[in-house]
C-alpha cells in the first residue's frame, strides 16, 4: 500500500476508533497526523523521548488496523454507502433484495 493511501486508511480508522484509545495515544496521533508536528516536537512537548513518540505512534495504527479487523465498522460503513447510492438507482421492487442484504451485514 502506498504511503498516502495508509495515511488515509489510518485517519479513517482514527474516525471510527479513536474513543477506544488512550489520552495519550489520541494525543500523539492528532499532534503527529493532524498538526504535522515533527517526533522530536512532540518529545519535546510531553518530555518523553523521541523514540517513545515513535513507539506509541506505531503501536496506535496496529491497535487501529486491529480494531478495524475484529469490529469492521469501517467495512459496514462502506457496503451501507455501496446500498443506498444502489437504492436510488434502482426500482421499489428491488427494495426488498437491498434489504435484505443489509439485514446479512
Amino acid at each position: 500500500m502506498e504511503e498516502l493511501d495508509q495515511i488515509i486508511l489510518i485517519n479513517e480508522l482514527y474516525d471510527y476508533y479513536k474513543e477506544l484509545l488512550t489520552d495519550k495515544q489520541r494525543e500523539y496521533f492528532e499532534a503527529f497526523y493532524f498538526l504535522n508536528m515533527s517526533l522530536k516536537e512532540i518529545a519535546e512537548n510531553y518530555n518523553v523521548s523521541r523514540n517513545a513518540v515513535y513507539s506509541q505512534l506505531t503501536f496506535t495504527k496496529e491497535v487501529l488496523i486491529k480494531y478495524e479487523q475484529r469490529l469492521k465498522l469501517r467495512e459496514k460503513n462502506i457496503k451501507l454507502s455501496e446500498m443506498i447510492e444502489r437504492l436510488k438507482e434502482l426500482k421499489l421492487d428491488d427494495v426488498d433484495n437491498i434489504i435484505k442484504k443489509y439485514e446479512e451485514v
